[in-house]
């Protein structure tokens, strides 16, 4: 189903989280107010972080509003947060053409087929290990994580090494070995 090959992990320049499915389980709990409570793995979350200290943007589109994932993205520090979206290939280009990055430099993450026009908007597509099989046939790379359980931080794994070998070896300087018996601070 993929429509070309992969744009290559060490040039991705932003990375897209679908929520629910990804971020979270995918299950939605609801308390007696009606609210919609989610839990998120602060695995993944660390991942985030780190990418975006590399320099790849980071968004969340999603097609549901929770109070929930607006107050962990800001937690994180994600300032690119699209809810109660019904067309996530527009919230692509519009994220796109205002941080001036291709689509083709995008990655995405998702679970369902919903997303499947995303997937094949963006260079390099992803799926969570318990994606629909659709989803799953789709990408370019599947997470062995399932959803709110490290499949995000897979990726940014995946992608910071690449961005890592991209860049080549580092030139540190060069310590000297310590004496046996002593210890460097």
């Amino acid at each position: 189903m993929r429509a070309r090959s992969a744009t290559p992990p060490g040039k991705i320049a932003l990375l897209i989280l679908d929520v629910d499915g990804v971020l979270t389980d995918g299950r939605l709990y609801f308390s007696g107010r009606g609210e919609a409570l989610k839990v998120f793995h602060v695995r993944d979350g660390h991942g985030i972080k780190l990418l975006m200290g590399s320099g790849v943007e980071v968004a969340a589109v999603s097609g549901r509003r929770s109070a929930a994932v607006t107050a962990r993205l800001r937690e994180l520090g994600v300032r690119n947060v699209v809810q109660g979206c019904n067309d996530k290939v527009a919230a692509l280009l519009a994220l796109t053409h205002r941080l001036h990055i291709s689509p083709l430099a995008c990655a995405c993450i998702v679970d369902d087929t919903p997303d499947l026009p995303l997937m094949s908007a963006v260079g390099f597509a992803a799926a969570v290990a318990d994606a629909h099989p659709l989803v799953r046939s789709a990408a370019h790379w599947v997470s062995k994580a399932p959803g709110g359980l490290g499949a995000v931080r897979e990726l940014c794994d995946l992608l910071l090494r690449a961005r890592a070998e991209d860049a080549g070896p580092q030139t540190a300087p060069r310590r000297r070995a310590a004496r046996p018996g002593t210890a460097r601070r």
